[in-house]
C-alpha cells in the first residue's frame, strides 16, 4: 500500500490497495458467521460446510470477486452481505 501511496497510484479501485484488504476482511467475516452458524445442533441434523460460492461486491473502494462459504442444505444466510 506505501508502494502505491508513495509512486502516485490510487490506493482505491480494483486495483488500489485497499480492495484485497477488504475482500480479505468480509471473507473471514464470512467464516465466522458460517462457524456460528453450524453449530452441534445443525451438524448433527447432516448440514455441514460445502465448499465456497462467487460473489461479485461493489464497494467505494472497486468491484472484486468474494467468495464466501456454503453449507449443503444451502439455508446460510450471511448477514455481513446477504444473498441476491
Amino acid at each position: 500500500m506505501l508502494d502505491q501511496f508513495l509512486s502516485g497510484k490510487s490506493l482505491f479501485g480494483s486495483d488500489g490497495a485497499f480492495a484485497p484488504m477488504l475482500k480479505n476482511v468480509i471473507e473471514k467475516a464470512f467464516q465466522a458467521e458460517m462457524d456460528a452458524y453450524l453449530d452441534s445442533e445443525q451438524r448433527s441434523g447432516g448440514n455441514k460446510r460445502n465448499g465456497k460460492g462467487k460473489k461479485k461486491l461493489k464497494s467505494g473502494f472497486g468491484t472484486f470477486d468474494i467468495d464466501p462459504p456454503q453449507d449443503r442444505q444451502i439455508s446460510f444466510e450471511p448477514e455481513l452481505v446477504k444473498n441476491r
